[in-house]
């Protein structure tokens, strides 16, 4: 079995995450203690106890998230010896998972990563204001009618494409308005359902600008290594193992769509047979059902999903 090994992104959030890892592993408290002590904030205690309004503000989950994912993987590799170099052929990870997936494959170390991400998720609140922008889920559309439905609707404001998910669920991002009108568009050309998401701004999108040029400030004074594996880029769906040309499309990133079914298919088409979902909740293991059912997917969240992954390996 070939495996590539991939990271959630925002909305796979939950208030507890990441305490039963914590209380059965040593190697997963210190990490969460490396995180809270590379941003100087209990985000461990928030991840653990709540508020749910406070750990879904996008500076604090972008970095909880991503600090779930990398406990993960230090048990992997200290209970099970598992090494991405010989048991993964990629990593790639859903927009903020793409940090994750670097981070596993050592391309950040887990305190540039956790501050990063900090001020990756601070950046993209403050690009837009509350209220002005929106993200909907449309269901039942490809993406060449979802590009057809956000140019159409883009008459009313910034309209775009910016996650490909899985065939027939497509995310668009922009300003209300347009999303607003989008919605309507979408009914008339077929969509089975159309979703505005309880999301504070519009992600991967044009008017995320602003965050793409903190992104660029912040990135050129973070080292980045060459990764063990190759990441999967949401810019491109294809392999990169270049830091320069990383640090780039992770900028680029910002206001790009997330080529999420694309990066799956170009992961089978290269040789792997089985996802591995490391991190909180099960979004990209529902997807790759979706994308390919000749796919494997495997979620590991808990001590027990760690258990049973590292008998099958």
């Amino acid at each position: 079995m070939t495996r590539a090994f991939v990271f959630p992104g925002q909305g796979s959030q939950s208030v507890g995450m990441g305490q039963m890892l914590a209380g059965a592993f040593p190697v997963a408290k210190r990490l969460f203690e490396e995180v809270d002590d590379a941003l100087d904030q209990h985000l461990s205690k928030l991840m653990f106890n709540g508020p749910e309004e406070e750990l879904t503000l996008t500076e604090n989950t972008q970095p909880a998230l991503m600090a779930v994912s990398l406990a993960i993987m230090r048990v992997l590799e200290s209970e099970g010896g598992i090494d991405l170099t010989n048991a993964g052929k990629f990593v790639a990870g859903h927009s903020l998972g793409e940090y994750s997936a670097l981070t596993a494959a050592k391309t950040f170390s887990i305190a540039d990563a956790a501050r990063v991400l900090k001020a990756r998720g601070n950046a993209m609140q403050k690009a837009v204001p509350v209220g002005e922008g929106s993200m909907a889920a449309l269901m039942g559309v490809d993406l060449d009618i979802a590009e057809e439905i956000a140019a159409e609707a883009s008459a009313a404001g910034v309209c775009m494409a910016a996650n490909d998910n899985a065939p027939s669920q497509i995310v668009i991002s922009g300003a209300t308005k347009a999303i607003e009108k989008a919605v309507e568009i979408a009914a008339e050309k077929g969509a089975k359902r159309s979703v505005i998401l309880p999301v504070s701004a519009p992600f991967h999108c044009a008017m995320m600008a602003p965050a793409a040029e903190v992104m660029a400030e912040v990135l050129a004074d973070t080292r980045l290594e060459r990764p063990l594996v190759p990441v999967v880029t949401n810019v491109t769906a294809a392999q990169e193992d270049q830091p320069d040309e990383i640090r780039r499309l992770l900028v680029e990133q910002v206001t790009s769509r997330v080529r999420w079914r694309e990066s799956v298919v170009y992961m089978k088409e290269n040789g792997a047979d089985s996802l591995v979902e490391v991190g909180a909740g099960k979004v990209l293991t529902g997807l790759v059902r979706r994308i390919d059912q000749e796919l494997t997917g495997i979620s590991i969240q808990s001590p027990e999903d760690i258990e049973e992954f590292l008998k099958s390996v």
